[in-house]
């Protein structure tokens, strides 16, 4: 069985869990204002479409891969279409179709986990397992932004930070920048977001039977 990506592909990947903040630090409350402003607008949609990209970079400042993608939500679920890969969460079960392998695994969703779901990346994440500070503002694409740092509270993560650009205008988050400590960057970067797109619930599961001859491994 080949081993699928994590549904944090989107954005971060497997940055953020569902610990609280230990108060190992003091937050920016400026920094708070901006991402609970984010959060807001984001809960005030019932539906989103969004279209995404992810560069990776080694420790030399190489480029080591990219991908694009999209990403639809409603409530607690979501589907994910990103280079090679398909992810479907109908908010009782995941399931992934890996192209190159012609493989779907299904596994079950678990309210207790840690899992990260493309909604959680855009709510109130930042008080979860971080400290964030406002480090200024940054003109990139001829947007004004602000650049916000976090960093895991948690010593043990394989990242040592993350920054996000955030679009105060719009309340947006335009991109995040997560670095390794072994050297690797990672930019997943938000091409657009639609806030007012009208999404079919049916949009969310996955028929087996339309991938002839698929191999199927179920996990629930």
């Amino acid at each position: 069985m080949k081993k699928r990506l994590p549904i944090f592909v989107l954005f971060f990947i497997s940055i953020i869990s569902n610990a609280q903040n230990k108060g190992l630090g003091k937050n920016d409350p400026e920094a708070k204002k901006i991402l609970d402003a984010v959060s807001t607008k984001f809960k005030s949609y019932k539906a989103v479409q969004a279209t995404f990209s992810v560069q990776s970079e080694n420790a030399a400042g190489k480029s080591i891969g990219s991908k694009t993608g999209t990403v639809i939500m409603k409530g607690n679920k979501y589907k994910i279409s990103v280079t090679g890969q398909d992810i479907y969460c109908d908010g009782n079960s995941v399931s992934t179709y890996d192209k190159a392998s012609n493989e779907i695994t299904i596994t079950k969703v678990d309210p207790s986990a840690n899992t990260i779901t493309p909604q959680k990346l855009f709510t109130n994440f930042y008080d979860q397992d971080f400290l964030y500070k406002l480090n200024g503002d940054k003109v990139e694409g001829g947007k004004n932004l602000k650049e916000i740092e976090l960093t895991p509270t948690d010593k043990g993560k394989p990242f040592f930070k993350v920054l996000l650009y955030i679009d105060a205008v719009a309340n947006t988050i335009i991109k995040t920048k997560l670095f390794e400590k072994a050297g690797n960057k990672f930019t997943y970067a938000v091409k657009s977001i639609n806030g007012t797109v009208k999404i079919t619930d049916n949009q969310f599961g996955l028929d087996t039977k339309k991938y002839p001859g698929v191999e199927v491994v179920d996990l629930r």
